[in-house]
C-alpha cells in the first residue's frame, strides 16, 4: 500500500509493542504472501510493510479449463506454500492466516490438496466464499469512502464481487463466479452477464451511486500505466484509452514494452472488460483506486483477532 493515514514520529513508533503477521492469499491469478509489523500508538494501530511476495501460480488455468487443479501444479504449490512457510519462520511471525478463493473453491480435488499441505507442513488454509472475501476488503475500503454513494468492484482471476456504499456503510453485495481468467478462457455466459449487468444497473437506481471504487490487481496496473496520482480517480474514459492501447500490441510487446508479466500481459484486457462493464451499468464516470487488497484485509481480521480491545487501524507503507 502506498498511504500514509497516521503522521507520528519515528522515534515514538520504536519505543511501541510490536506483532508480526501475515496473510498469504491463494487466488485463481496469483498467490500473494504478505508479511507486516502491527505497532500500537496510543491506540492506533499502524501495519508497516516487511515483506511481500506474489508468484503466478495461476491455479485457475487448471480449474476452470479441466476442473481440477493438475498434480504437477499440485507438487509445485506444496513448494510454493513450503517457502511461505520458511519465510514466516525467518521473520518470526506470531500469528498468521491463509485464504483461498475461487479457483480453490471450485476445483473437485481442493480437499485433497487441503489436506496434503496440511499433513505435509502443518498449514491450514481456508476456503472463503465471495461473501467472506468481500467483508474482509471492505474492513480496507471503508477509510476511503466518503459521503457519495459508491460501487465497489473487485475483479478476481475467477470470481467478481460487488459491493454497495452508501455513507461508508455496505447496503448490499453479490458475489459472481465471473473473473479474469474465466473470461479470457471463455467460461462465462450471456445469463452469467446479463444477471450482473441486472443486479448492478437495479442497485445503481436503488442508491444513485455516484463513483466507483476498484480493487485488484488488474485495475492497479490499470490506474499506473495510466499516469494518475495516488489519490486521485481515473475516469472511464482514461481506462478505455489505456485498454486500446494494450489491445493494439501484441503479447510480445505487452511483455517488452510494456513491462508486464506474463501472468497479467494475458487477463488485463479481460478484467478491464468487467471494469467497464460495471461502470457503464452503473453510469458511473470514475473510479478510485486505493491499491489494498483481500490480503489487507485479512491483517486487519488477524489483529482484531488477536487483539479484542477497542482500537483503530490505519496502515502506513
Amino acid at each position: 500500500m502506498r498511504y500514509l493515514f497516521i503522521f507520528t514520529r519515528i522515534s515514538n513508533l520504536l519505543t511501541t509493542k510490536n506483532l508480526k503477521l501475515a496473510a498469504i492469499d491463494i487466488g485463481s491469478n496469483a498467490a500473494r504472501c504478505q508479511i507486516s509489523t502491527a505497532l500500537n500508538q496510543n491506540g492506533k494501530v499502524i501495519f508497516k510493510r516487511l515483506e511481500y511476495i506474489r508468484y503466478p501460480m495461476r491455479l485457475g488455468d487448471d480449474v476452470f479449463s479441466q476442473g481440477y487443479i493438475s498434480e504437477k501444479k499440485v507438487q509445485k504449490f506444496i513448494k510454493l506454500m513450503h517457502a511461505f512457510k520458511l519465510l514466516l519462520e525467518v521473520h518470526e511471525v506470531d500469528h498468521y492466516m491463509i485464504c483461498a478463493t475461487s479457483a480453490m473453491r471450485s476445483s473437485r480435488n481442493a480437499p485433497e490438496v487441503l489436506q496434503q499441505v496440511q499433513d505435509t507442513l502443518g498449514m491450514e488454509i481456508q476456503v472463503i466464499d465471495g461473501d467472506t472475501e468481500a467483508d474482509l476488503v471492505n474492513r480496507v475500503i471503508v477509510s476511503f469512502l466518503d459521503e457519495r454513494n459508491y460501487l465497489h468492484i473487485d475483479v478476481g482471476g475467477g470470481s467478481t464481487e460487488f459491493n454497495i456504499y452508501v455513507n461508508r456503510e455496505k447496503v448490499a453485495c453479490q458475489s459472481f463466479e465471473q473473473g479474469s481468467i474465466r473470461h479470457m478462457q471463455g467460461r462465462d455466459s450471456k445469463v452469467l452477464w446479463d444477471s450482473m449487468r441486472r443486479w448492478t444497473e437495479e442497485n445503481a437506481r436503488k442508491f444513485n451511486l455516484t463513483r466507483a471504487i476498484g480493487t485488484g490487481g488488474n485495475i492497479n496496473k490499470i490506474f499506473e500505466m495510466a499516469g494518475k496520482t495516488t489519490g486521485k480517480p481515473i475516469f472511464r474514459k482514461q481506462i478505455e484509452e489505456v485498454s486500446a492501447r494494450i489491445a493494439a500490441m501484441s503479447m510480445e510487446q505487452r511483455l517488452t514494452e510494456l513491462l508486464l508479466n506474463p501472468d497479467r500481459a494475458d487477463v488485463i484486457l479481460p478484467a478491464a472488460e468487467i471494469y467497464l462493464s460495471a461502470m457503464k451499468w452503473a453510469r458511473l464516470e470514475s473510479m478510485l483506486v486505493p491499491n489494498v487488497g483481500l490480503k489487507d484485509g485479512m491483517l486487519h481480521a488477524l489483529y482484531e483477532r488477536n487483539h479484542p480491545d477497542r482500537f483503530t487501524i490505519s496502515s502506513i507503507n
